[in-house]
């Protein structure tokens, strides 16, 4: 059986860490096998089937559902190289770190440093996100390096920070330092930000799209003088294409959709750390 139902069995007491359980790992399990597989809870070890009622399904891909309150279950996804895991409900922290590839889904909100660290794959959040979304593990120096994150709701603080490459999406407003320390990639959001938004930004693009949300850019970034038609074309097509391969039926697509009628503001910075990035204003 590629597929397993998990189930929470009880609000637990302490964190649990879910490292190391990914639907590759448990489709080369029989179910008993996948129920005594070990899970940190503080400082003690769990058999799986202790935490979770285990349900094996057939599906095509090697797939993890999860069902329940998962607000202190962390690291669910962690370095995931393949397959799908769904969560109807809310997740805690390290949503989807280091993940390579697969597809994380998840019914709810999110707990800090989701995406951290990501090289690939797509992790969507129907709900909100919290702090240092796309950013960096602790004595890094590069954050995301690839993939897609949506999220529907709302973004805590230092979402992107050091991020270097990929594509972020937030429909809602999000917190302070907002695509700091930019390296590369694409921030698109749809809400309000707050206090300095890409601040150390050297280089990528962030996307505003709602124009009344944006703040003043501040006195580090200059106007853009360069032509940008043929370029905002290219890249206004490619995140139309991505509302609608990704986000059919939400209100996200239809900002993103919209994108190709519209003509971008532009402003280049963060000057004072000899950035190149740009922030795009369409209007």
């Amino acid at each position: 059986m590629n597929g397993h139902r998990l189930t929470l069995r009880q609000r637990l007491p302490l964190r649990l860490d879910l490292r190391g359980v990914l639907p590759g790992a448990l489709a080369a399990l029989d179910l008993a096998a996948a129920e005594r597989l070990p899970v940190a809870h503080g400082r003690e070890w769990l058999p799986l089937a202790e935490c979770f009622t285990l349900e094996s399904f057939e599906v095509e891909q090697p797939t993890l559902h999860f069902i329940g309150d998962l607000a202190r279950v962390d690291h669910l996804g962690w370095g995931l190289d393949g397959g799908e895991i769904l969560v109807d409900g809310p997740v805690g922290d390290h949503l989807g770190s280091t993940m390579r590839a697969g597809t994380i889904r998840v019914r709810g909100s999110a707990g800090d440093l989701a995406g951290v660290e990501m090289a690939g794959g797509e992790l969507h959040i129907e709900g909100d996100a919290g702090h240092f979304v796309a950013s960096t593990l602790p004595g890094s120096m590069d954050g995301m390096r690839g993939g897609l994150i949506c999220i529907h709701g709302r973004a805590g603080d230092r979402l992107g920070d050091r991020m270097r490459r990929g594509s972020v999406i937030v429909g809602g407003d999000v917190g302070d330092f907002a695509a700091s320390r930019l390296v590369a990639g694409s921030v698109l959001l749809g809400g309000r930000a707050g206090a300095h938004p890409g601040y150390g930004q050297r280089r990528g693009s962030v996307v505003w799209l709602q124009p009344d949300a944006a703040p003043e850019p501040p006195a580090t970034f200059v106007p853009g003088l360069g032509n940008t038609a043929v370029f905002w074309q290219l890249f206004a097509r490619d995140l139309a294409g991505i509302g609608e391969r990704h986000l059919a039926g939400q209100p996200l697509a239809d900002l993103l959709t919209a994108l190709p009628a519209r003509r971008p503001q532009r402003w280049r910075g963060d000057l004072a750390v000899d950035g190149h990035g740009e922030w795009l204003l369409p209007r």
